[in-house]
C-alpha cells in the first residue's frame, strides 16, 4: 500500500504533530508562536479553512487509487460499498467483536487465520490499520499543504483512555505504515486538559467527558502544581455518535420498510442516504428546537419528510447518554469520589454539542461543563501541546496515566494472576513468581491476557509466548519470575526468567488482531517503492473528483443563463467542458489539471451572471431603506 513522500518540498517545519486521529474526522495541530495551533489549509479564495476537519474516511474507486477525507465522503453518497467510514470502531478488534458495526454498514469484512479483520472490495483487502494509515497520511499531507512546506513525520496520536493494548498498538502499527513516528500516545482526556490549559491550576479535580464519534470515556485527573495524574479512567468503545444517527435511521426505516419494501430498506445505497439524512438532523437539532429528518430517493420516487423535535430525539438515544453515566459512576467509584468532590468539567468530541447531553452532564455533576473551546479541535490542541513539550519546550507539566484494563498471565485451569492492576500509573511494572505444574516440566507457555474477569477466556487474549531451558526437576521447584513492564505508550513487554540458569524469555506483545512487524516492514518497503508513482495517482484521483463536481454545476445551472452569456464566453466554457469531460476519463495528470484550472477560469462569467441574479431575487421589491 504506497503513499507519497513530498521530496517536491525543500523546506520542513521543526517540532512533533499533534493528531486527533477520530472516528469520524480527523484533526492535525502544531505548536507555534507560543501556542497550539490547528493547521488549517487554505480554500479556494486563500483564506484558512473555518472547518479543518478532515471525514475519517476512505473510498476505492475501481482501478484506481483510494481517496481520502471529504471527497470520499462525498463518493460514499453514490458509492457506499466502496467507501470505509468509522474505522476506528475496528482497530485492534476480531471479527467477533464488530458483529453490531458491520451489521449496519454497507461494506464487507472477512478474518484472516491470525484473526485481523479485513475489509474486501473488489480484489483489494485492506485491515483497518492500512485504512488508517491512509487517513494518518492525508493528515499529514495537509499540514504539509497548511504550513506550505514538508510536515514533521514525529506525532503525538491521541486515543480514547479506554483503548485496551491491542487497540493502542494497532494505532501504532497504522502511525507505522503512514510513514510517521508516535513518539507517543496520549489518552483523549489528558490531551484536553492540556488544551484548556488546566496544568495552570495549582490543585484540583477534573473530569472529562469524552464523547466522540464512536467512543466513549470518562477520565477523573488530579493536577496539583503541574503534574496530572490520571486518577481513574472508564468509558466504552462501542458508543457515540454514531449510535445517535443509528437511532434516528431506525425511525426513518420503521416507517419506510413499509413504503419501499423490506428488501430495498437493506439496499447499501440506500442505507447510506438515510444514514446521511440522519447525520444532517442530529446536527441542525443542534441549533433549532426542531428540524426535519428527510430522506430523498428519486429513482423510487420517495420524498419522505417527519418533523423531529429536541425532546423527541432526547428520547431516542437517552439509553446511550445513560451508558456513559454508568461509565462515570464506575470511575468515580474507582477514584473514591463523588460528583460532588469535582471541580471543573471538561466536554470533548463533537457529540458533546447536542443539547440534551450538555443538559445531562450538568445535572450530574452539578456544574457547568468547560465549553469554551471547539471540542472538535481541543484533543489536536492539547496533543500539540504535550508534542512542544516532548520537542523540548519550556511547559512545565508532566503526565501521569492510568492503564485502564488489568494486565496478567492465564494459571492452569484457565484462571488469570493480575500481574499490573487496572487504574494503575504509567509507566509501569511488575513482577510475579510462577513455577511448573508438572514433574520434568522444561518449558512453560504464557498467554498474556487483559481485563478485568477472573478467567482468561473472559478476558482479552493479548499474545502467547514460550519459556524453555528449564532445568527438570519436580512440579512446583522452578522459580521463575515474570516481569511486565508497560511504557508511556501503553506498550506492554513481558519478560519470564528461571532463577537457577537464567534462561529468559522476552516479548513486546503483539495483540491477537494487530500485524506483525514483517507486515508492517513489508508495507513499509511498498511505500517506499511506490512514493512517486502514488502521489501522481492520489492527485489524479483527486482532481477528477473535483472536475465532476464542477461539470455536475456547469450542467445544472447553465440553460437557466446561457442566453445572458456572450458568445465568446459561451463558446469558452463549451471548450473547457469538452476538454474536462476528457481529461475525467483520461490517465494524464498535467491534462486534468490544465483542464480544472481552464474550467475555473472559464465559469467564472456563469458564477458572475448567478450572482447577480441571486441579488437581484433578493431585493426585489425592497426600497432602498430596507436593504
Amino acid at each position: 500500500m504506497p503513499f507519497i513522500e513530498l521530496d517536491v518540498l525543500n523546506n520542513k517545519v521543526d517540532g512533533i504533530l499533534g493528531i486527533d486521529l477520530g472516528t469520524t474526522n480527523s484533526l492535525v495541530a502544531l505548536w507555534r508562536e507560543g501556542r497550539p495551533e490547528i493547521l488549517r489549509p487554505a480554500d479556494g479564495n486563500g483564506q484558512p479553512l473555518q472547518d479543518a476537519r478532515i471525514p475519517s474516511v476512505v473510498h476505492y474507486p475501481a482501478n484506481e487509487t483510494p481517496i481520502v477525507g471529504r471527497n470520499a465522503r462525498a463518493r460514499g453518497i453514490e458509492d457506499p460499498e466502496r467507501t470505509i467510514f468509522s474505522v476506528k470502531r475496528f482497530m485492534g478488534r476480531g471479527l467477533a467483536d464488530c458483529t453490531d458495526d458491520l451489521a449496519s454498514t454497507p461494506f464487507a469484512a472477512t478474518e484472516n487465520e491470525n484473526g485481523l479483520i479485513r475489509f474486501s472490495i473488489d480484489e483489494r483487502g485492506e485491515t483497518p490499520q492500512e485504512i488508517s494509515a491512509r487517513i494518518l497520511h492525508h493528515v499529514w499531507e495537509n499540514a504539509g499543504v497548511a504550513l506550505g512546506m514538508l510536515a514533521p513525520r514525529r506525532a503525538v496520536i491521541t486515543v480514547p483512555a479506554y483503548f485496551d493494548d491491542s487497540q493502542r498498538q494497532a494505532t501504532r502499527d497504522a502511525a507505522r505504515i503512514a510513514g510517521l513516528e508516535a513518539v507517543r500516545i496520549l489518552n483523549e482526556p489528558t490531551a484536553a486538559s492540556l488544551a484548556y490549559g488546566l496544568d495552570s491550576k495549582n490543585h484540583g479535580t477534573v473530569a472529562v467527558y469524552d464523547l466522540g464519534g464512536g467512543t466513549f470515556d470518562v477520565s477523573i485527573l488530579s493536577i496539583e502544581d503541574g503534574v496530572f495524574r490520571v486518577l481513574s479512567t472508564s468509558g466504552d468503545t462501542h458508543l457515540g455518535g454514531d449510535d445517535f444517527d443509528r437511532a434516528l435511521v431506525e425511525t426513518a426505516l420503521d416507517e419506510l420498510r413499509e413504503r419501499i419494501g423490506l428488501e430495498a430498506a437493506r439496499e447499501p445505497a440506500f442505507l447510506q442516504t438515510v444514514r446521511l439524512a440522519a447525520e444532517r438532523c442530529k446536527i441542525e437539532l443542534s441549533r433549532v428546537p426542531e428540524a426535519d429528518l428527510h430522506v430523498v430517493d428519486v429513482a423510487r420516487g420517495l420524498n419522505w419528510r417527519r418533523t423531529i423535535t429536541r425532546a423527541d430525539f432526547g428520547d431516542l438515544i437517552s439509553p446511550w447518554i445513560e451508558r456513559t453515566f454508568d461509565a462515570c459512576r464506575r470511575a468515580l467509584a474507582d477514584a473514591k469520589l463523588t460528583p460532588a468532590d469535582i471541580e471543573d468539567v471538561v466536554l470533548v468530541g463533537g457529540s458533546t454539542r447536542v443539547p440534551v447531553v450538555r443538559e445531562r452532564v450538568t445535572e450530574f455533576f452539578g456544574r457547568e461543563p468547560h465549553a469554551g473551546l471547539n471540542p472538535d479541535e481541543v484533543v489536536a490542541l492539547g496533543a500539540a501541546v504535550q508534542g512542544h513539550v516532548l520537542a523540548g519546550g519550556t511547559r512545565d507539566v508532566l503526565l501521569m496515566d492510568v492503564t485502564p484494563l488489568s494486565l496478567g498471565i492465564e494459571t492452569m485451569g484457565g484462571a488469570v494472576s493480575k500481574v499490573i492492576l487496572r487504574n494503575s500509573p504509567v509507566p509501569a511494572q511488575a513482577t510475579d513468581g510462577f513455577t511448573t505444574y508438572a514433574d520434568n516440566q522444561t518449558g512453560i507457555d504464557f498467554h498474556i491476557v487483559q481485563g478485568e474477569r477472573e478467567l482468561a477466556k473472559d478476558c482479552r487474549s493479548l499474545g502467547r509466548f514460550k519459556l524453555s531451558g528449564i532445568p527438570p526437576m519436580p512440579a512446583g521447584l522452578a522459580r521463575i519470575a515474570v516481569r511486565f513492564l508497560l511504557d508511556a505508550d501503553g506498550i506492554l513487554t513481558v519478560t519470564a526468567k528461571e532463577d537457577s540458569t537464567g534462561a529468559e524469555s522476552t516479548i513486546e506483545v503483539n495483540p491477537m488482531h494487530g500485524l506483525a512487524d514483517d507486515e508492517v516492514e513489508g508495507m513499509l518497503l511498498e511505500s517506499f517503492a511506490h512514493a512517486k508513482e502514488d502521489f501522481d495517482q492520489s492527485r489524479l484521483a483527486n482532481l477528477k473528483v473535483e472536475l465532476g463536481t464542477m461539470l455536475k454545476a456547469c450542467r445544472t445551472h447553465l440553460p437557466s443563463v446561457v442566453d445572458e452569456l456572450d458568445p465568446e464566453a459561451r463558446l469558452d466554457l463549451e471548450e473547457a467542458v469538452a476538454a474536462a469531460e476528457a481529461a475525467r476519463t483520461g490517465d494524464e495528470l498535467a491534462a486534468a489539471q490544465k483542464a480544472r484550472d481552464e474550467l475555473e477560469r472559464a465559469s467564472l462569467p456563469l458564477a458572475a451572471i448567478l450572482m447577480d441574479s441571486v441579488a437581484k431575487r433578493a431585493l426585489a421589491g425592497k426600497n432602498l431603506d430596507e436593504v
